[in-house]
């Protein structure tokens, strides 16, 4: 018979692999529309500052939601908060189906932009909860393979049934899966007891206290830094490959899913790295950094992609580039779990979110606009390649010394 802190390991693991399977459907969904896009540039004439455009609405509207959700999760608990976001950006995702002009399009990304959100903060938040210091980058790491899962497979699934049944289908299949997965979170999570009850209990604070602290705006800043590259990669991406190589709606999958899997093994690798750097005697701060610097360096080859012989090689050099963002973020999430107080974190990554949007809306119309204009992929490229030693440099300014708060 299982004990009671067995049963309780067991909750845990649940509610993590509950959250994988959430945080891979948010990345469906918002992968589709780019997946689709020579398909829905075909069918409304949307010139590539028009489509970037979709893609600022979107960065935008999680913005401005991002200010409110951390107090919606502080306030409502993982639970709750995720299972109303996920039924909400599903019914939103579906909802491009019926849309007929821009505008229809931008009411339905806004909306699926607002809800989907909650996820980053919401998967933060849990495991700083209810997973203990020796197993939180484990968990993070797994939860952030998940948009890199969603990435893989939909690529391979989307265009196949576009082709066969439409654009309209591929939207509403995705959003219905998500429906399919709030059964599962409905029935399968119960209330768990947080195991970091003193990080619960520290430091209880208001949004001025949150914003005067110096772990605050770390976050923050390393995310603004860095999250303009996942999204410039996932939202041109694919345009990027049928541009430079030729490829067809149908030639996109594979390029891609080699891409995005390599970005999966990047989060899962920095789950088992830093974990071991600790075993190895390391402090909390040097073993973050440490982890940090490996994965900034293996990012720095991406503008090769630009003089790759084929799709194939370019797509492995992204994928490299993506591997180490991916390795870089789940740093990013431990840093933020372990450092900041539970009351917190769920806000401390909403302002990180709002950050990261705005770069990413930044670079999104930096990308519309150099592609107008003839000045082609470079510079976003080139930005890629800085972002993360810079990042590492500003955490090093802002947290010389990082202390967890549960450390030892």
């Amino acid at each position: 018979m299982a004990t009671t802190e067995q049963a309780e390991a067991r909750a845990r693991w649940l509610l993590i692999t509950l959250l994988f399977a959430g945080t891979a459907l948010n990345y469906v969904d918002r992968q589709v529309l780019a997946l689709l896009k020579p398909t829905l540039e075909a069918e409304f004439g949307w010139t590539d500052q028009e489509f970037a455009h979709l893609g600022s609405v979107f960065q935008l509207s999680a913005a401005f939601a991002l200010l409110a959700v951390g107090w919606f999760v502080d306030k409502f608990g993982v639970r709750w908060a995720y299972g109303v976001a996920v039924a909400i950006w599903s019914a939103a995702g579906m909802a491009h189906a019926a849309a007929a002009t821009v505008s229809q399009f931008v009411v339905a990304r806004s909306v699926l932009a607002v809800a989907e959100s909650v996820n980053t903060p919401a998967a933060v938040k849990a495991a700083s909860s209810y997973l203990p210091l020796t197993q939180r980058s484990l968990g993070l790491g797994l939860v952030n393979t998940a948009p890199n899962i969603g990435a893989i497979l939909t690529p391979l699934l989307i265009p196949p049934l576009a082709l066969a049944f439409g654009w309209q289908s591929a939207f509403v299949v995705t959003g219905a899966l998500g429906f399919v997965w709030l059964g599962f979170w409905i029935f399968g999570t119960r209330p768990l007891l947080p195991v970091n009850v003193a990080k619960n209990a520290a430091l209880e604070g208001n949004w001025g206290e949150l914003l005067k602290d110096h772990r605050t705006w770390t976050i923050v800043g390393a995310k603004a830094l860095t999250d303009c590259v996942w999204w410039f990669v996932l939202f041109w991406s694919t345009d990027f490959l049928v541009k430079t190589f030729g490829l067809g709606q149908g030639d996109v999958g594979v390029p891609n899913a080699i891409i995005f899997t390599m970005a999966a093994l990047g989060a899962f690798s920095c789950g088992f790295l830093f974990p071991a750097l600790l075993k190895r005697g390391m402090s909390v701060n040097k073993a973050r950094k440490t982890s940090m610097v490996f994965y900034a360096i293996l990012i720095l080859p991406i503008p090769l992609a630009l003089q790759a012989p084929g799709p194939i090689a370019a797509a492995l050099i992204i994928g490299l580039a993506l591997f180490a963002h991916q390795g870089f973020s789940t740093n990013i999430f431990g840093l933020a779990a372990d450092t900041v107080p539970t009351s917190r974190v769920a806000g401390v990554m909403a302002l990180g979110g709002v950050a990261g949007n705005l770069t990413g809306t930044g670079i999104i119309e930096l990308t519309g606009w150099c592609l107008t204009n003839g000045v082609g992929y470079w510079p976003m490229f080139a930005i890629a390649a800085g972002a993360y030693l810079t990042a590492l440099l500003f955490i090093q300014l802002m947290q010389p010394d990082i202390r967890a708060l549960d450390e030892g």
